[in-house]
């Protein structure tokens, strides 16, 4: 298999989740072993950061990457998209300090990958087989965990449970790249009240809405501050002591939810910087222990790649 690239230059527009500010970001074809690129076009002389594990920074909130004080934040939902397009090198630019929101997913990204097109490069894709190893990773405070078996194919399979009484356990499954599209692309991202309502009330996020979001209400609050979140939403005042989701459209999975961290899972596994053959078991996965995976990948590949020189 040859790398690939986009054939065409395209461009999206829309909100930052956390600045609200309207963003243009553009994606263009590169040359081979460019991997992804990310330009801010906001700033004087157009800085640069690669998107790999190593660069990212923090992950409360989404997948931040720095370097040298630059930061581009909120990148997963678009390198996912790249990464199951089976794009091997592509140049970013983006002229503000994340990428858009879109609709919280990643299938308006794929869409323009499929209208742009894509070309086959000369040099021979490296796919990544741990054929006699697993790759481990624990975080001892949350219980996540995800792990790397061998296999000749690439699949993620999530597990998610919040110990909440509206979103309740789930699993999903993914059987290879192809299926994305289809199956993953399109579930949105999800938050708890319990975690918005202060960022809502102290304007952290500018551009979060129902356009973008699903969101849980599973913790009663009294009416009057349900009321306030609401209105804050942009969506119709209920009766409080009623705990369900919040949002401008049924789910489109029962368990979308979780399709969506495996979404997420993808987008952080495309800071590898390879595509990976073997099978991913994410146990309650997040950014946080997402990184950490990506990282012990990079690590194992770098190991490989010393031993093969030596």
């Amino acid at each position: 298999m040859k790398q690939r690239t986009i054939k065409n230059s395209f461009s999206l527009n829309g909100k930052g989740l956390h600045t609200g500010q309207n963003l243009t970001i553009t994606f263009h074809p590169a040359p081979e072993n460019h991997g992804y690129k990310i330009r801010r076009v906001d700033i004087g002389g157009y800085p640069v950061i690669d998107a790999v594990a190593e660069n990212v920074t923090a992950t409360q909130r989404g997948t931040v990457l720095s370097r040298q004080g630059l930061q581009v934040s909120t990148v997963e939902h678009a390198l996912a998209a790249l990464y199951a397009s089976e794009i091997d090198n592509c140049l970013i630019d983006i002229d503000g300090p994340e990428f858009p929101i879109l609709d919280g997913s990643s299938i308006l990204f794929i869409n323009k990958i499929k209208q742009a097109g894509t070309l086959q490069q000369s040099t021979e894709r490296e796919y990544i087989n741990f054929k006699d190893e697993v790759i481990r990773v624990f975080d001892k405070i949350t219980g996540s965990y995800m792990i790397l078996l061998p296999d000749e194919n690439f699949s993620i399979q999530t597990h998610i449970d919040f110990n909440s009484p509206v979103l309740k356990p789930q699993d999903a499954l993914l059987l290879g790249l192809c299926d994305f599209e289809k199956q993953i692309a399109s579930s949105r991202t999800f938050v708890f009240v319990r975690e918005i309502e202060p960022l809502l009330f102290n304007n952290l996020i500018k551009g979060g809405d129902l356009d973008n979001a699903i969101v849980i209400y599973d913790k009663r609050m009294a009416q009057s501050d349900y009321d306030r979140l609401a209105d804050k939403l942009g969506s119709e005042r209920k009766d409080a002591s009623h705990l369900g989701y919040i949002m401008n459209k049924p789910l489109l999975y029962p368990n979308e939810p979780a399709r969506h961290k495996l979404l997420d899972v993808m987008g952080d596994i495309a800071l590898t910087g390879h595509f990976i053959k073997g099978k991913v078991i994410a146990n309650c996965p997040g950014h946080h222990i997402n990184n950490l995976f990506a990282r012990a990948i990079r690590e194992k590949i770098h190991e490989y790649h010393y031993d093969e020189a030596g």
